[in-house]
């Protein structure tokens, strides 16, 4: 009886929680992006928090677990900030009509979907002209932001070999960088990868599929750490 009893408070514990946590996403409805992204990452790092007090310290461990929870789950790994969500709205207006896609990861990172058609020859990694007028307004946007990191991954689809497919797509995210570096950008917040054509995201049995296949990925990350300093 004695151990049923105790267990009964941090069920209810968990339950106010689980709660409280959708009332905070609930909420977001009628927030901006910026504060919905972190009233979740909150709510869930609150949650989290809360789980783990209570169960290895009572009523006060689980409200300080809520706290510090919170905290953690609204800077994450990377933050979504004001100057990231301007970030996105200039670059949705760069590539408007260009193929290019635009977006903001579940890990909070501004993605720049660039279709081997918006940006390179088949078979090159020359960057065509429209690519680099894109290319020029984004450089313009890591300068307004410099702590955030860049990463480029080039892809291919799966016509041809590994030996000509692997060594491409990394030739085109290192072309993509080196245009950026080129326009300013310090060349130490980049990173580049080429995946060949390992990731499709389309059939390759189609024209369709294999465009869509050709691909470079430019991934924009502002680190939490920097937000505390």
């Amino acid at each position: 009886m004695n151990q049923h009893t105790s267990l009964a408070p941090h069920a209810s514990r968990l339950t106010l929680g689980v709660v409280a946590v959708a009332l905070v996403l609930s909420g977001c409805a009628n927030m901006s992006e910026t504060q919905s992204d972190s009233a979740k990452g909150a709510g869930i790092g609150a949650l989290a928090g809360a789980v783990l007090g209570g169960l290895t310290g009572g009523s006060k461990g689980a409200t300080q677990g809520a706290v510090i929870g919170a905290g953690a789950g609204a800077l994450g790994g990377y933050i979504w900030s004001t100057r990231m969500q301007e970030q996105k709205k200039a670059m949705e207006q760069a590539t408007q009509g260009t193929g290019i896609g635009v977006s903001q990861t579940a890990d909070n990172r501004l993605k720049l979907d660039v279709p081997a058609d918006a940006g390179f020859a088949v078979g090159r990694s020359a960057i065509n002209p429209a690519l680099g007028g894109v290319l020029n307004q984004f450089a313009g946007t890591l300068q307004q932001n410099q702590v955030t990191q860049v990463t480029i991954v080039g892809h291919t689809d799966n016509t041809g070999s590994d030996a000509i497919n692997n060594p491409l797509s990394v030739d085109r995210a290192n072309a993509t960088r080196d245009y950026l570096v080129g326009r300013g950008v310090s060349a130490s917040r980049f990173t580049t990868d080429g995946r060949g054509s390992r990731e499709p995201v389309a059939d390759n049995g189609s024209a369709t599929g294999r465009a869509a296949n050709r691909r470079v990925e430019i991934y924009v990350a502002e680190p939490a750490t920097t937000a505390q300093r």
